[in-house]
């Protein structure tokens, strides 16, 4: 892209040598799109050290968007590469978690049907997760995407956002949310769907 648009700014996390990056980016950080757009700088790490989310909002009355690349996908959560299950805990529940509710998720890949299938495994009496894996299976005969989620609609029905759920937690055979995240995380590897 940078060989192809001269002058382009490409930003990315300060802490992973992405190739091409111009303008390097810390938690917090914030970029501004025109006059209208911010762009907030999200530390999310696990997959890889210095995964960074993109959170967008804007002047108007739109709702924000979350661009999380391979942190949260829809139903799911990316592999724990670089990272443990306390980080991804503190990336999905606390800090994605803690966005508003109608934010719309946008994630790196469209794996939401096999997500939701392996969701119901964990949570096979989930009605939302039901509906969702029904709505996704007709989009894909649709030819449509699946993409975006939203942040309350990944409360309901993942199973990566709903460890701090003491009956998930007791599903699972655990006692804590990072536990559950762990043990989850290790069904989900090991999953033959």
């Amino acid at each position: 892209m940078k060989q192809l648009v001269n002058g382009i700014k490409v930003y990315g996390g300060s802490i992973d040598n992405v190739k091409g990056c111009t303008d390097k980016v810390e938690n917090g950080d914030k970029v501004s799109l025109g006059a209208d757009i911010t762009i907030l700088s999200l530390h999310t790490p696990c997959h890889t050290k210095g995964h960074i989310s993109y959170y967008v909002t804007s002047k108007e009355d739109e709702q924000p968007a979350v661009f999380t690349g391979d942190t949260l996908f829809i139903a799911g959560c990316g592999k724990f590469f670089e990272g443990t299950a306390e980080q991804m805990y503190q990336s999905l529940c606390v800090t994605l978690g803690s966005l508003p509710k109608p934010t719309r998720v946008y994630c790196g890949h469209e794996y939401t049907l096999k997500n939701l299938q392996f969701a119901l495994t964990i949570e096979p009496d989930n009605l939302r997760i039901q509906q969702k894996l029904t709505w996704a299976q007709s989009q894909k005969e649709a030819g449509q995407p699946t993409i975006p989620s939203t942040i309350e609609e990944e409360m309901e029905t993942n199973p990566f956002m709903r460890v701090d759920l003491p009956e998930l937690q007791e599903k699972v055979g655990c006692k804590s949310p990072v536990e559950a995240l762990r043990e989850i995380r290790k069904r989900k590897d090991n999953w033959k769907g």
